[in-house]
């Protein structure tokens, strides 16, 4: 086994195929040390996420490297029939690179069994691979597309796969299905699971597949959100974005689902402290100013997050700026909006009672590459309050923190690995001393760095698909980063050179476009073999 550095509370295990990596993980389901938290398996590795409170990276690394794992019989899963057209924009140049027909590449395609052999990248896409290898290793695109519809079929290295939903991503598209790879109303939410057969056949006109048994429709009408008492705010302007959100959804690795949950963890916490709520109550995540709302009945609600004004006109028509970082009392009729940030990019609006929505796997959050949770709230929506339990209101006023405008520099620690043995030594010079620009082209899902310099790789063969974690900073062919946040892809197949420590999440959340990053390495990378 060799041992890679991702964090300060994460690491990957590397192995030599993907059944070794299948039997490693089902002995550590089976015998869960206390201080893993989370795990995410891929083709040849595991990445272990531990709590630093229970155990130090070393000894944890000690004790997995102790396992003795008796390998197991594969367990044959369900067969699943997938109806598809192959008419993807991929398909001709697929073939023109195995220096065959397209129908060749329909054939391969439809002709064998594909096993999924884990789930990742978003809820419901599962990794389908073949001990024939018909297509041998299909390169991803140099650049990622922004957007690939649901149900689209595609191909890259060994494997291929069904897109669950609208996402980014690299994959070669053959072909389109129209069924549901992820239902939220399906128990288990996933059509695809590890172990399955999966066999395509091809269809002009594409169908529903043959549903396996494990799978049970649920009644639709039973997952509709509870009535709802008349909301304490009603939504007069959404802003660019306002979303429901909480500390995500932990533990949810297994299945394909991130955490996700607030960007700025700290703001969050601290505008549910002002109003007197648990600190990882539901709030509203406001991005870059915009929001106006009307007060429905009386209440108490905090602002903190983005450096903003805040203005209330109540109800008898006078107007007044609020502070931040307090708790403010308001009666029905009054009216609060808050401005484009001079500083930061997100607020948070803590409710007193916090936000009441639909529970979607233990979280109000909205995740949105995954779209799970609340859905982003509108103008005219209203905000129903919940019940938590409260405690006294806070009467201390919480001064903002020291936040980035645009064009000023921001210094964030970093972490090397995994894979910064993939790129030159002055590459690695390079990422530590050269400034890097934060792109227009940023949201939940990450930040596009530009340098004026690219990132230069000493091995170029496809990498395996593997665990990324929330500050991952993955490196595509074009040599510029992504800056991985909270609704960020479990995993991907391009090299991660470092990662963001995680006690600066908070601040990259309020980064705005226009700021430049400059990276300041905390820890040496770590390559570990056992």
């Amino acid at each position: 086994m060799r041992f890679l550095s991702v964090s300060l509370d994460s690491f990957l295990i590397e192995f030599h195929d993907l059944l070794e990596t299948t039997h490693f993980f089902r002995h550590l389901q089976r015998n869960n040390h206390s201080a893993i938290v989370d795990m995410i398996p891929a083709e040849k590795t595991i990445l272990i996420q531990f709590s630093v409170f229970k155990t130090t990276q070393k000894q944890l690394i000690s004790w997995l490297s102790q396992q003795h794992i008796q390998h197991e019989h594969t367990v044959q899963g369900t067969e699943v029939i997938i109806a598809a057209n192959y008419e993807g924009e991929d398909l001709a140049q697929v073939a023109e690179l195995l220096g065959v027909t397209t129908q060749e590449v329909i054939k391969r395609h439809t002709q064998h069994v594909w096993k999924v052999a884990f789930i990742g990248f978003a809820p419901g896409f599962g990794y389908l691979n073949c001990e024939q290898r018909p297509f041998g290793s299909i390169p991803r695109l140099s650049t990622p597309r922004k957007r690939i519809v649901a149900g689209a079929v595609a191909l890259a290295g060994e494997y291929t796969g069904v897109y669950p939903k609208d996402s980014p991503g690299g994959w070669q598209l053959i072909g389109h299905t129209a069924e549901t790879m992820w239902d939220i109303h399906r128990d288990p939410p996933a059509l695809l699971l590890p172990g399955n057969s999966i066999v395509f056949k091809e269809a002009k006109h594409v169908a529903q597949v043959s549903v396996p048994d494990h799978i049970i429709k649920h009644d639709a009408e039973a997952h509709k959100p509870l009535p709802i008492a008349r909301g304490i705010l009603k939504i007069l302007n959404a802003g660019m974005q306002t979303l429901v959100q909480d500390r995500g959804r932990i533990g949810k690795f297994a299945m394909g689902v991130g955490v996700g949950g607030a960007l700025d963890v700290g703001a969050m916490q601290a505008a549910n402290q002002c109003v007197g709520n648990a600190l990882n109550d539901a709030v509203l995540e406001i991005l870059n100013g915009g929001f106006k709302a009307q007060v429905q009945s009386p209440t108490v609600i905090a602002i903190t997050g983005a450096i903003s004004t805040c203005v209330i006109e109540y109800a008898d028509g006078t107007v007044a700026e609020v502070s931040c970082g307090q708790a403010i009392a308001l009666d029905a009729g009054d009216t609060i909006e808050i401005k484009r940030p001079q500083a930061g990019l997100r607020n948070y609006l803590a409710i007193r009672g916090g936000v009441l929505a639909e529970k979607i796997l233990a979280s109000y959050s909205f995740d949105t590459l995954a779209e799970l949770g609340p859905k982003p709230l509108s103008t005219g929506d209203e905000v129903a309050v919940g019940q938590s339990p409260k405690q006294a209101v806070s009467t201390d006023s919480k001064p903002p923190k020291c936040l980035p405008q645009s064009k000023d520099t921001v210094v964030l620690d970093i972490v090397l690995g995994p894979r910064a043995d993939w790129f030159e030594a002055e590459s690695l010079e390079t990422l530590l001393n050269q400034l890097w620009k934060v792109s227009n082209d940023i949201n939940r899902v990450g930040l596009r760095l530009q340098g004026e310099v690219a990132l230069k790789r000493t091995q170029h063969q496809e990498l395996s698909s593997e665990g990324t974690v929330t500050g991952a900073l993955q490196i595509p062919p074009s040599g510029q980063p992504v800056l991985f946040m909270n609704d960020h892809p479990l995993t991907g197949g391009y090299p991660v050179i470092a990662t963001v420590a995680h006690y600066h999440l908070d601040l990259v959340a309020q980064i705005p476009a226009g700021c430049l990053i400059k990276f300041n390495k905390v820890s040496e990378f770590m390559d570990m073999n056992v």
